[in-house]
This record gives C-alpha cells, structure tokens and sequence, in this order.
C-alpha cells in the first residue's frame, strides 16, 4: 500500500475531507485529490530530467500544504518541509542539504524565505502560481503504478532539540503504516481529525494526516496551534480526535476552565511527550480518552501504552527492542524500586532504547550517514529509558539529558515527572524544564526553568520535603523562573539554550548554597564567587564554552 493508492481510492469519495479552521473553507475527499492531482502536473512540469523536484515549503497548516503533499505522494515528487522557527542561515544550510529547486511560501514568511538564497521563491497567493495552478486544473492523477513503499515523497527535518537537525527520508510506507495503525484502531469515516500541530513534523503527518486518509475521516487543520482555540474549534468542527506534541496538553490545561469543558465531541487525544499529571488532567476535564505514545520523526522504535500499566509507563518493551548500556552494549537489568517508587539501581537499570532487531520503518537520512544512529546492525534512539520487571518502560530523558551528581546518574525526565506535581498546584506555573548544568567540582548540577508569574521558595522547599518518591540527589540546585521556556513550533522544549546560560541570565534564579533544602535569590556576588570556585578547579572553560 502507498499513500497514492490511498488518494486513488479516495478520487471518488464525497465525503468531507479537508476543512480550515482558519476560515471555514472545505474540501471533499474528491475535491482534495484533484486539487493534489493539479500541484502532481504542476510538480512534474519542473521536474529536472535526472531526478525528483524538491520542493521546499515554508508554509503554516495551510490548505495549499496539504495538497503539496498529496501531490507529491502521487507523482513521485518530493516535499521538503523546512521549519519556519529556524533562522536565514540554518534555513539556508537545510535547502542546500535538501536539494530543493524552489520553495513555496506564504506573506508571513516571505520575508524569511527571501534570505534563505538564490532558489526560486513563490508566493502561494501570488496570481503567477495562481495562474500556473489553473494551467493543470482538472489534470486526472498520474500513473502511480511506479510508486512503490520505498519511494521517497517528503524530507522532514528533526526537530533539533539534542543536535542539528537531519533530513528524515520519508518514504510512502513510512506514512501508510502509522495511518493504517492509528485509523483501522482509533477512526472512522465519520471521525473528524483535528490537526493544529505543524505539518512540517513528522507527528502530524503520521498521526493526523495518514489516519484520517486512511480512515477517510475529515481532517480539519490549523495554521497555528492555539490553547484557547482548541476547545472552540473542537465543539465548531465536530472533532472527535485530537493530535498533540509536547506540551500542547499543558497549554491547554493552563486556560481558564468552564463548567461545561467536558460537553464537547472529542473522544480520543493522541500524541507523545505530555507528562502524565497533564494527561490526566486533560482526559478528566474534557471528558476524553489521551494515548501518548512513544515515536520519534526517524520512527525505527515505536511505543504504545498499556492501559493495566503503571502511571507515567510509556508502554512494554516490544519483541526486538531492549534498553542496553551505551558504553558496554550489554542489556540494562530490571529497574528496582522502593516503597515510595523512587528508582534505586539507576546507575545499571538507565540505558539507551534500542530497536536490536532491525530499522523499523526508518529509512535513513537524506544524504547523510548516522553513526550515532545505526550501529552494529541495530538503531540506537538516544534516548534514555529503564523498565521495570514486568517489561514496562519510563522515559528517562535524552542521552543529552543525562545528569551526573555526586557519581549517580539519572535522567532530567525523572526530576520533570516528581516536580510535575508542584508545577500542577502552583498558579501562574506554565511549564517546567529540567536540565544539567556543571558543577564546579566535577559532573552536574541540577537545574529547573519555570515558565510563571512568580515563585516562592518556601513553597518550593516544602514541596521537595514531602516528596517521598524524589531522589537525594534530585533537587534542583538552581531554580529560574522566565515568562516562557523556548520551544519548537511543536512544542518541544528547547533545553540547549537553557543549559548553555545556565544561572547566568537576566531572569530572576533562586539557589540553594548548601545541602538544606532552602533557596534564596542568586546574587551577582554569588555569580561571581561560583566563577572564581570553577577558576580555581580548572573549570572556567566549561562556564566559557557554554554560557
């Protein structure tokens, strides 16, 4: 199965199958086809005699990228999907690496895509593409009988969260295979799926766009997420299945709550990376059932929650996944805990998640080799995980979020879930991260970003004393309170920037001096005295090469 056969059995189908939440617009699936089916001509009328056109898009949701894509799925064409949060330069460096021909973009980014370089660049509302679009209007679609599983027909970049971004080889299969996975479960014909999470993720595009055309569901887009408007765009919509990324939940959680927030059609949220507390709060508020999964753009490993399981499990290990020590390769043992849940092998039960088996359904990167990636036959995720006896497994964080303090390692996303809590009752609080910054003697110290109005450090203190479960080394020694923590457009956290300025930033941070739980504000006096420890260790460079 490929995605064009999936667009051919919808040619005739009158069903509704695109909507704009933006403005209303809508398209049957049949109208979708032969609207994708006039950017496949349009495509293959540039098409260079050696190769695929590339086209890269700076676009948000818009209706115009929907119909890119399915273009491309039916003629071979390609998709670059280049994001819109990145910079001129490193936009610059992603085209050339992508090989894109031209880019199509829309009036707010045009002024991005003129300093990206000497491509062609074109405006999806000028009246040149407009004309150039209707030359192919009523084109039937192509012959797609050459399109195999294994043709290529999107790049998508990672999201650059724990390095540069890589061109993931989206291939058809890589699309049908969640679509059939997630539409044959959770959809429909009937279902209408809301997808405000940008197109130019690999989420959206496999657990929103594929189920909804494999299922034949509506799909209803938005160029931009909005907490606020989700909820009004559900009850408008009619929408009964939600994708999410990140902390897209939290966001949502934080708007002001109705007494009528449960009267709304949704049945299913789905997505990946929401902490358990604001699973639970979204399910219960809005009346809902929320699956967060576990899967990555690369998708060689993926996780699926197990309903009997415990809280905050990503799902068992399936046959052909383990977790392995990345420095011995050796099979982490079982994760042991105490009665209050806290993990106590850490150092031997933490290791990397490993699809030893085979890719899954990644298909490479684009030009570009993954040492890091694939080695001895099998897909190492960089990412850090522990199981417990009974197969189910917790997230951990990054390989790049590993923390080591005073000789014992752990992972930022235990310290996230046993401040999640504190976050969750303290008003103003939008969003935490955890993340390792150096300590003047050697390894780590705990760091936590608050996005929130304010902190009391007493309150705080208090919190981290009644948490059975929080580890002794575990408490943040540096607490920074900002207004907002950097994210990706899919709303992943940025954690990169946090750690690079650690305590030294103009943002208000609290500090604990000694080994009381107590904080106070962190003074330029302070600043200065940590500086001249670290000088006198030999350690000013890590301060110098990150801050």
């Amino acid at each position: 199965m490929t995605v064009a056969a999936l667009l051919e059995a919808r040619a005739a189908d009158a069903a509704p199958g695109l909507r704009c939440a933006d403005d209303g617009r809508a398209w049957s699936w049949r109208e979708v086809v032969a609207e994708s089916a006039a950017r496949a001509a349009w495509m293959d009328a540039r098409r260079p005699d050696d190769r695929p056109l590339h086209v890269g898009v700076l676009l948000d949701n818009v209706p115009d990228l929907v119909f890119l894509i399915c273009g491309a799925a039916l003629s071979g064409n390609v998709v670059v999907a280049l994001n819109t949060s990145r910079g001129p330069a490193e936009l610059a460096a992603d085209a050339e690496r992508a090989d894109c021909d031209l880019i199509l973009t829309q009036e707010r980014h045009a002024g991005l895509a003129a300093k990206i370089g000497s491509r062609r660049v074109v405006d999806i509302a000028s009246g040149e593409h407009r004309d150039e679009l209707a030359a192919h209007e009523n084109t039937p679609p192509p012959d797609a009988s050459a399109i195999t599983g294994q043709t290529l027909m999107m790049l998508i970049f990672t999201s650059g969260t724990s390095g540069r971004p890589r061109a993931v080889r989206v291939t058809h299969r890589k699309v049908v295979v969640p679509g059939e996975n997630l539409g044959a479960r959770l959809l429909k014909a009937d279902d209408v799926v809301y997808c405000p999470m940008p197109l130019f993720h690999s989420g959206a595009l496999m657990a929103a766009f594929a189920p909804a055309l494999y299922a034949g569901a509506e799909l209803v887009i938005r160029s931009r997420f909005s907490a606020s408007g989700l909820l009004p765009d559900v009850r408008r919509y009619g929408c009964t299945y939600l994708h999410y990324v990140g902390k897209a939940l939290s966001y949502v959680v934080a708007t002001p709550p109705g007494g009528d927030d449960a009267d709304n059609p949704l049945k299913v949220a789905f997505g990946n990376e929401a902490a358990p507390l604001e699973q639970k709060a979204f399910a219960e508020r809005f009346g809902c059932l929320v699956i967060d999964a576990y899967g990555s753009t690369e998708t060689a490993i993926h996780l699926s929650p197990d309903p009997l399981g415990p809280p905050g499990a990503l799902g068992r290990l399936p046959e052909g996944i383990a977790i392995l020590d990345p420095a011995t390769g050796r099979e982490c043992p079982p994760a042991r805990f105490d009665a209050a849940g806290r993990l106590l092998n850490g150092d031997e039960a933490i290791g990397e998640l490993v699809n030893t088996r085979d890719m899954g359904v990644f298909d490479g990167y684009y030009k570009e080799d993954a040492p890091d990636r694939i080695r001895d036959g099998m897909y190492w995720s960089g990412d850090l995980a522990y199981a417990d006896g009974d197969g189910h497994v917790f997230f951990a964080g990054r390989i790049s979020d590993r923390l080591r303090v005073d000789g014992e390692n752990f992972g930022a996303a235990q310290v996230e879930r046993a401040l999640a809590g504190f976050a969750d009752a303290s008003p103003g609080v939008r969003g935490l991260a955890v993340y390792g910054v150096p300590d003047a003697a050697s390894g780590d110290q705990v760091m936590v970003a608050f996005a929130a109005d304010g902190f009391d450090p007493d309150a705080f203190a208090a919190y981290l004393r009644d948490r059975a479960d929080l580890g002794p080394k575990w408490p943040p020694r540096y607490v920074r309170v900002m207004p907002d923590l950097p994210a990706t457009p899919s709303n992943k956290i940025l954690k990169r920037p946090l750690a690079r300025e650690g305590w030294r930033t103009g943002d208000p941070v609290w500090w604990r001096p000694g080994r009381d739980l107590a904080y106070r504000r962190l003074t330029p006096q302070d600043a200065a005295r940590i500086r001249e420890e670290f000088a006198v260790r030999g350690r000013l460079h890590l301060l110098e090469g990150s801050g």
